[in-house]
């Protein structure tokens, strides 16, 4: 049977600052569903990048004195060396600035003028630049963005293009009410379902040149470029080489009766995710894409991390002193699916300490010992530790499944902890008659099946350690998975 076509895309970083952990956290979650599809067999396009157009951009820029590109190049760089610091699978960085990019959305925007839905008016609107979005006085908090409190707002006036944004409000209920798991979670379906039933305006896809030229040209109108979002959400197709290569983008991204498009993003992500997206697709005429609202916020001390409060943490930095793996567990273990978490250096070295060194780590470096001891080999006699293994496989499959990835390493470390138990229960290094040797190997080579078992399951989550036991299983030599940490 062929392989199943998959693909899974990131929401795109804005370059106006250093990756952060917020960010690690959504990409590291989209690797682990890439990875798991690729454990099925199937084939997959998982793409990220970087969103490199708009007024952050162009400001940020200007006050560092360099050329807007020579900018994002700068930044891009640095989002694309997370590829090799948190071990990502993704087979496809595109950025915004790219000659194809800019095509596509040119063409993108050419489709929907076609249908009708882009029009030029003036018009005067209160705007955060931290959101690169129009404020309604009811979406504002004591005359701010809730989001970015701590940025003024700015009043523009002017001609623009608009998106007819409106026209979309019955089918995109129509949409949401044909696919109960369009939006997952269930939460966020009805909050953007509520959001559009209550109404949908007409929203600026264009800027003036002359005030912000950083932007995609829009076709057959040198004197405005593309708004940044109406850009940077076309980077979904134009990635699959839409519209060029219509039968890689058909293969990949699927039909409007057999979606094979994922899309993560953050809540914060949910309006321009969603409703506005998907009308922009059918204005197009493209099939809709599934839309997974994989992760909240994460806090630090209580307080929201954010970029604009400057108080993200860097992931890099964190890769440097403890290593990939133990980051990306932390990630997947501490922020609960859809919810906010929590990330502290105090909990972040417990779980190190407790999880990764005293459990996994541990299991495999006194196994192996005694396997040397007792030239014990890899089989599997223990119907309970077979159960174990087969209860611990499918929990966490069907977790992933409902992108619950905390839930799916709880399930992969009782397994460990249940070894663990096997070697206090059992104390396979004690010495005596043939019978308790051979009994000892019988369940040193128990617990080697079990390991080897487990370095597959956990592929998907820490693929460095994962290929690190396969190795030291197969030359029985034990080196430190995660070296304990010193008070």
């Amino acid at each position: 049977m062929d392989p199943k076509k998959f693909y899974i895309t990131t929401t795109l970083p804005y370059v106006n600052a250093a990756p952060h952990v917020g960010f690690a956290l959504e990409i590291i979650q989209a690797d682990v569903l890439a990875r798991r599809q690729k454990q099925l067999g199937n084939e997959v396009f998982f793409n990220t990048g970087t969103d490199e157009h708009g007024l952050k951009i162009y400001q940020k820029a200007l006050a560092e004195g360099k050329n807007p590109q020579a900018y994002c190049d700068e930044y891009a760089a640095k989002f694309s060396l997370l590829k090799e610091k948190l071990s990502l699978s993704y087979n496809n960085f595109i950025r915004t600035t790219d000659p194809h990019h800019i095509a596509a959305a040119q063409e993108f925007w050419k489709r929907c003028e076609a249908n009708g839905d882009i029009y030029k008016t003036s018009y005067k609107a209160k705007y955060c630049v931290g959101c690169e979005l129009e404020k309604t006085d009811s979406e504002l908090v004591d005359g701010r963005c809730p989001v970015h409190p701590n940025k003024d707002l700015e009043t523009i006036e002017e001609e623009n293009y608009f998106f007819r944004f409106s026209k979309y409000q019955k089918p995109l209920l129509d949409l949401l009410d044909a696919d109960p798991d369009f939006v997952v979670p269930k939460t966020k379906q009805n909050e953007i379902y509520s959001f559009i039933k209550g109404g949908l305006q007409d929203f600026s896809i264009s800027r003036l040149k002359s005030k912000m030229p950083w932007g995609i040209e829009v076709p057959g109108d040198e004197d405005h470029v593309m708004y940044v979002w109406f850009d940077a959400l076309v980077n979904y197709v134009s990635c699959l080489g839409w519209f060029e290569e219509l039968k890689k983008f058909e293969e990949f991204w699927g039909t409007k009766e057999n979606r094979n498009a994922i899309q993560v993003a953050g809540k914060d992500n949910l309006r321009q995710q969603t409703a506005m997206w998907q009308a922009m697709l059918m204005s197009a005429g493209l099939p809709n894409s599934k839309q997974v609202f994989i992760h909240g916020y994460i806090t630090s001390d209580g307080q929201k991390m954010s970029k604009s409060l400057g108080n993200v943490v860097d992931p890099i930095t964190l890769v440097d002193k403890y290593g990939t793996d133990a980051l990306r567990y932390y990630l997947l273990r501490e922020i609960p699916g859809w919810d906010d978490g929590d990330f502290s250096k105090e909990k972040f070295e417990q779980r190190y300490n407790g999880d990764l060194a005293g459990g996994l780590g541990n299991l495999l470096a006194r196994t192996l010992a005694l396997a040397n001891k007792l030239n014990a080999s890899l089989s599997l006699t223990d119907d309970q530790l077979g159960q174990a293994i087969k209860t611990a496989k499918e929990n966490s499959s069907r977790s992933v499944e409902l992108y619950k990835f905390n839930e799916a390493l709880i399930a992969i470390w009782d397994l460990i902890a249940y070894c663990n138990k096997i070697v206090e229960n059992e104390k396979p290094w004690e010495q005596g008659s043939e019978e308790l040797v051979e009994k000892n190997k019988k369940v040193v080579g128990n617990l080697l099946f079990a390991l080897k078992e487990i370095s597959d399951i956990i592929e998907p989550f820490l693929p460095g350690t994962s290929t690190a036991m396969a190795e030291q299983l197969k030359s029985k030599s034990s080196v430190p998975l995660f070296p304990r940490l010193k008070p």
